[in-house]
């Protein structure tokens, strides 16, 4: 009896609101005959889903979805297919990026140096003569599976034409090819980061992010400074902002966070009906690097700001990505430079007064030294202002320990995982070496019972394409298939991360994250069922289907 009862109380509750539903209007659409991974709290599979205007009405079986149905609802038979929410990064410069999206080269997800090459001849076909080709950054060298060493200038000089070449990798070294080094005079320079061979013939390798930085700034072929607005023809900017969303659908990405450089653009698609992602911004004062008076104007400006005043599409949320003070933050190397109690009080100072202000922060944050300066301040703050209702959170976290996730825990923070490994993984094991199999600890931040979420920190530094971000949780392998990471999670805790975690780090976990009755109406039809394929070949799903607030925003079949 006792099971009976329990077995009609769950069928009660999960079939709720198809009681509910069946007495008001009929869905708009409904999607029948599917495998619905509903990312609840439960984790249940179900078989169909029913959506009026941007919500889920009813989340059941194909037979009880089917019952709700109107003379005017439209259908889609899922055929088998499975469907899981709407994928959230919670911290991606796309605003930033789409700028110039249809101007870079991008190698997101690229496995064969040859692919990346044919991809670079192509563009050099689409564009004028003399016309830069360049990316900012998302790849390394490590990710190509036949040869994994640095382009060359004369392998570049095969396949750009005409053109020169500036490829960055993932903020760390760049590539150009001859027509590059002629327009800049670099033979001339005597610079250490220019990679020479045997002869003292320019190579076509810059060392580093200062030698890349620099030969960016020389070759001035786009104005578009790190986390600002680039300066191109509104145009431009509109339809490659366009280009971006319908890639970004494609992959089944449906929100994110990051910075709103674009806010008035967007604004503006949403109102022509032509958006397609949800962006929760990060916000801080605007202050010029080397200001000495940051701390203060910083604080100055706090009052003045506003927060949570948007809507479904669009709304400030965190204070990112960087509070002034501190330190010893720059993953690339194996040492870091000393911090002082100075530069760790500047940071309490700033950061205490963002949380009297009740602001939530989101904060870059990589090496185990940068984490620990930043926690022991935080946990100083809490002892003045509670810090648990705010949900406090640092992001990337390569070389976080498990006394940190813990400490973390207490506060209620939250970690944003963005695993650069998964292009970079070659670079950090040849600075860390075995170290860098626990970068980060994903098995231990997921025991630890921290709220935890997947973001990419795309584009400079990784990819973009959140199926290749699950492929690397649950495997450890980065693009390309090397093994990186020796602390993976399940399938299930990854796609927890991608989706119902990274709502809650918005205060957006009522209706985003999860298919169910009264959520937004955020999902994605995919080509292969992700519970069940074998796991290397997660990276390979592609959605056919992405709607957001009930509209499909990507079909495969309209595509071409």
């Amino acid at each position: 009896m006792k099971r009976q009862i329990v077995t009609f109380l769950a069928a009660w509750l999960f079939g709720a609101p198809l009681l509910l539903q069946a007495q008001q209007a009929a869905p708009d659409l409904i999607l029948t005959n599917g495998k619905i991974i509903t990312v609840d709290d439960q984790f249940r599979i179900a078989e169909a889903v029913a959506v009026r205007g941007d919500r889920i009405v009813a989340v059941g079986t194909t037979a009880e979805i089917n019952d709700l149905a109107g003379a005017g609802t439209q259908r889609i038979d899922l055929e088998g297919r499975s469907v899981v929410p709407g994928l959230i990064d919670n911290h991606a410069h796309f605003m930033e990026e789409g700028a110039y999206w249809n101007l870079e080269l991008r190698f997101d997800g690229v496995e064969s140096r040859r692919e990346a090459l044919n991809r670079l001849r192509a563009k050099a076909a689409a564009v004028p003569d003399d016309q830069w080709i360049f990316n900012f950054g998302g790849w390394s060298p490590d990710q190509f599976v036949e040869d994994t060493s640095p382009f060359t200038r004369d392998e570049l000089d095969q396949y750009s034409g005409g053109n020169p070449v500036y490829l960055v990798f993932s903020r760390s070294d760049a590539y150009i090819n001859s027509r590059a080094i002629e327009l800049i005079d670099l033979e001339d320079m005597n610079e250490p980061w220019i990679a020479r061979d045997a002869n003292g013939r320019a190579t076509g390798q810059i060392l580093g992010p200062r030698g890349a930085s620099r030969v960016r700034a020389l070759a001035d072929f786009i104005d578009a400074p790190n986390g600002a607005r680039a300066n191109l023809p509104y145009e431009v900017v509109r339809e490659s902002s366009l280009a971006m969303l319908h890639d970004l659908a494609a992959a089944g990405l449906t929100s994110s966070g990051g910075g709103c450089q674009w806010d008035d653009l967007y604004r503006e698609l949403q109102e022509e009906g032509l958006s397609s992602m949800r962006f929760f911004c990060m916000q801080a004062p605007s202050v010029p690097r080397g200001d000495p008076n940051v701390t203060e104007k910083m604080i100055a400006a706090i009052p003045s700001m506003r927060w949570h005043d948007g809507d479904n599409w669009m709304t400030n949320t965190t204070w990112g990505e960087q509070i002034p003070g501190g330190g010893g933050d720059d993953l690339y190397s194996a040492t870091q430079q000393p911090v002082t109690q100075a530069q760790w009080d500047q940071y309490g100072e700033v950061a205490l007064e963002i949380a009297k202000a009740g602001i939530q922060t989101l904060i870059h944050t990589q090496t185990d030294i940068a984490i620990e300066g930043k926690l022991r301040q935080i946990e100083r703050i809490n002892e003045t202002v509670p810090l648990r209702p705010l949900r406090w959170g640092l992001m990337h976290m390569e070389q976080v320990t498990v006394d940190q996730m813990e400490r973390m825990r207490d506060l209620n923070m939250f970690i944003a995982v963005h695993p650069r490994e998964i292009v970079t993984g070659g670079l950090l094991h040849r600075v860390w070496g075995d170290r860098a199999y626990t970068m980060p600890m994903l098995r231990e931040i997921q025991d630890s019972g921290i709220k935890w979420g997947l973001g990419t920190d795309a584009f400079e530094v990784n990819q973009y394409r959140p199926f290749q971000t699950l492929y690397w949780a649950v495997t450890g392998k980065m693009v390309g298939g090397t093994v990186i990471n020796h602390h993976p999670v399940t399938r299930e805790e990854a796609l927890i991360a991608h989706t119902k975690n990274n709502a809650y780090l918005f205060f957006r976990e009522n209706e985003l994250g999860s298919i169910q009755a009264g959520y937004l109406a955020d999902l994605v039809v995919l080509d292969r069922d992700y519970l069940t394929i074998p796991a290397d070949e997660i990276k390979d799903i592609n959605p056919v289907l992405t709607m957001v607030g009930g509209r499909v925003v990507y079909d495969i079949e309209d595509d071409g």
